[in-house]
């Protein structure tokens, strides 16, 4: 073994936090400053993220301080994307708690340090934009303090470091007085803190590593990046691979890659400590044990978490069906979704039924992505309305729950309580922070399912809402949630204005003039509560007679667009979403008036 590998120090961290505090800013400065990426780039290389803001895909980058290689992975920060920070978790030896200066500890915060100080893990603290005009770097530093004693932190834990930064501006400092040029008090912390994940002992040992991710290449397949506990590893090896309880099986290390930077450079061997990626054993799941010999222990499971909502993909049946599609069969649908399999750990698809697939996700954002991703590769499908798993145990019903925390203006508080208390939600805490209350619920997912269109609209887009989930806990029975009808169009053809003038008295329509509709598609929502046919292509009767009201003027209200997350959270029981690359529409899953009445009659009886 070359002496450079036994000498090379090596250290494991991840970035944790919320979304938006700042985690891939800080990532992008650090790998910047340390030559490792050039200006300009950032670790959100996927477009939706670089469109959306926020991390959705856990990556490993490393660089090099000081004659220490730093693996560093920069974990997602949103709540569905829960299962991907605690299986990176497992395979580090340090955190880097990033908190926003102003907002201080949100939910996903505590989701993520709860489970590295579970895992022993001794966080370092960064409280970053520490230049916002609101900051309140002193109080946010007793508040994480807080929020560690609650959590359970031991001594140890509890006697973290703090560091102070502007990821932005790519510095950092150790006291609030001290005079801040680059990130190297932060690195150098890093090496102080954070233990040697290398050592001749755990060198000397015979091969056991875990993989705690899982990436796909066309070429080589299936590939595991995977953390080396003990010994070393080399291109062409064989191995033997543990399961959690399927018998034992063999394998061969075909190629191995290390990160360096932002690439991924192909290796011939690497030692205990490293973060490396591996290809070669095509059946190969996260938490397996990667060793040498029959009598070697495996490693502790990696478990993850369970899905928390399900939803049915089907094939487009729509009469605009096939317009503007690539990939449109149910062959390729099923395809699509194994290949997701292959890679996306917190989802779950059961594919034993040829008419539909039941695809079983996190939250309704971690479903949209792949709905997003799918479109964008030229795929049409329809899904139907996401429901909530409900499971049993002990003959007891359990359902999953959300913890809630709100950010709202005072005065939009008391719609925002009684709407959650008939949602089944539970408050827990309230403060008053600076003409804004800060409002925690325990809220069933049910309850949470359609309701973050109706948060945006009673405050008025000024109210911040953030969720994770906090377990199963006993079925709360019937919720009463907002019903809103849906505006079914009776005729195929073009809108027309004059038709929607009409119609925009009755709700809120999701369709223009000029937009082409179907027999069954919902061109609007109804706020009585039962769905109305309507005919949107009626035009203006023409006529040589004048009428009063002959001049007078068409005045459309703009149509609300029709997302993918707010298709997911408006959508009834009885409608599917249609989804094609160019177009998002709601219909009815029985496009015939006569059918739905007919359906109802049979129901009934």
């Amino acid at each position: 073994m070359a002496d450079f590998l036994i000498n090379m120090e090596i250290r494991n961290i991840a970035i944790i936090a919320h979304v938006d505090h700042g985690k891939t800013t800080l990532t992008d400065a650090i790998m910047k400053q340390t030559g490792a990426a050039e200006e300009g780039f950032s670790m959100d290389v996927n477009d939706l993220e670089k469109e959306r803001g926020i991390t959705i895909y856990s990556k490993n980058t490393s660089i090099y301080y000081k004659d220490t290689k730093i693996n560093i992975v920069d974990t997602p920060g949103h709540a569905d994307f829960g299962s991907e920070v605690e299986r990176v978790l497992r395979s580090i030896d340090s955190v880097l708690l990033v908190v926003d200066a102003q907002e201080g500890p949100m939910p996903q915060t505590k989701f993520v340090l709860k489970k590295s100080l579970e895992l022993g893990l001794k966080p370092i603290v960064v409280i970053n934009k520490i230049d916002k005009p609101s900051a309140m770097p002193e109080q946010v530093k007793e508040m994480v303090y807080e929020l560690f004693l609650d959590l359970g932190a031991n001594d140890e834990q509890l006697n973290f470091k703090v560091i102070y930064a502007i990821g932005r501006d790519g510095t950092a400092k150790r006291n609030l007085k001290d005079e801040a040029k680059d990130l190297t008090p932060l690195l150098d912390l890093i090496l102080e803190v954070v233990p040697s994940a290398s050592s001749p002992e755990l060198i000397s040992k015979k091969l056991r590593a875990q993989p705690f991710n899982l990436a796909y290449d066309n070429f080589l397949g299936r590939m595991a990046i995977s953390r080396i506990y003990e010994g070393s590893i080399k291109k062409g090896q064989d191995v033997i691979i543990k399961g959690v309880e399927a018998a034992a099986r063999k394998g061969k290390i075909v190629k191995m890659f290390s990160f360096k930077g932002t690439e991924r450079v192909e290796i011939e061997e690497t030692i205990a400590g490293d973060v490396i990626m591996f290809a070669g054993i095509p059946d190969i799941n996260i938490g397996e044990t990667v060793c040498v010999e029959d009598s070697q222990d495996a490693l502790p499971v990696i478990e993850i978490d369970e899905p928390t909502i399900s939803l049915n993909f089907l094939v487009n049946s729509s009469p605009f069906a096939g317009r503007d599609g690539k990939y449109v069969t149910n062959r390729q649908l099923r395809e699509r979704l194994e290949k997701e399999l292959e890679v996306n750990v917190g989802l779950k698809v059961d594919l034993s039924s040829n008419e539909s697939y039941k695809v079983l996700g996190r939250g309704e954002l971690h479903i949209a992505i792949l709905l997003e991703q799918m479109r964008r590769e030229g795929y049409e499908l329809q899904v139907s309305q996401p429901q909530v798993i409900i499971k049993e145990e002990n003959g007891k019903k359990l359902e999953p729950f959300e913890e809630v925390i709100i950010d709202t203006p005072e005065e939009t508080s008391g719609v925002i309580i009684e709407k959650l208390s008939k949602r089944k939600g539970i408050m827990t805490e309230m403060k008053h922070e600076d003409g804004h209350i800060r409002l925690v619920f325990e809220v069933p997912t049910r309850g949470l399912l359609g309701y973050k269109p109706e948060f945006v609209v009673d405050t008025k887009g000024e109210g911040i809402l953030a969720s994770r989930v906090i377990g199963f806990r006993p079925f709360v029975g019937e919720i009463e949630r907002r019903s809103l009808g849906s505006m079914v169009s009776m005729v195929s053809g073009k809108a027309a204005g004059f038709s929607l003038w009409n119609l925009q008295e009755r709700g809120e329509l999701y369709i223009g003039h000029g937009t082409e509709v179907y027999e069954g598609m919902v061109i609007g929502n109804v706020s009585k509560g039962n769905d109305l046919n309507v005919n949107p292509t009626k035009g203006k009767e023409l006529s040589n007679m004048r009428s009063s009201g002959a001049d007078e003027a068409i005045k459309l209200i703009p149509p609300v667009e029709v997302t993918l997350e707010r298709g997911l959270s408006i959508m009834n029981e009885d409608e599917y979403l249609e989804i094609t690359p160019e177009n998002i529409r709601l219909r009815k899953q029985l496009l015939s008036g006569i059918e739905r009445i007919r359906d109802k009659r049979k129901n009934r009886n």
